[in-house]
């Protein structure tokens, strides 16, 4: 499993999306080390997280005619339902995947910060200069 550590090649220089992936990365450290017990729970809370997070994303990406944006949300639906699958697994006993998933999405975020949200991350800098001030 990849050890989720905040790093700065994580760091985008734009708070809004900082502090989303900042909680992304707690959430998920949260559901990789929850017990039985509290799984669910945890897989519930990144889930709904992701949800909000991409969509924040997606309509950043449509208000502003983001060049890449189709990919970037495309990326974001794929994954945000895998989640949503395990989701409904692991509420029906089968913790399996979850764990898998948790073990995996670590080296999915960092690859999706450092190429798509960075890509994004600069763009909304150049386009909204006192937005990365003061989100």
């Amino acid at each position: 499993m990849q050890a989720l550590n905040w790093t700065p090649a994580l760091w985008l220089d734009f708070e809004p999306m900082d502090a989303m992936n900042r909680d992304f990365m707690a959430l998920l450290g949260r559901a990789q080390e929850a017990s039985d017990d509290t799984l669910v729970a945890a897989w519930q809370a990144l889930v709904a997280h992701a949800a909000r997070h991409f969509g924040t994303e997606d309509t950043w990406m449509q208000q502003e005619a983001f060049a890449t944006a189709e990919q970037h949300t495309l990326e974001h639906r794929v994954v945000l339902n895998l989640l949503r699958e395990g989701l409904v697994q692991a509420q029906g006993g089968d913790q399996a995947p979850v764990r898998q998933m948790a073990a995996e999405l670590g080296a999915w975020f960092s690859r999706h910060t450092q190429s798509l949200d960075a890509a994004l991350a600069l763009h909304m800098r150049r386009a909204t200069p006192s937005r990365a001030a003061t989100d």
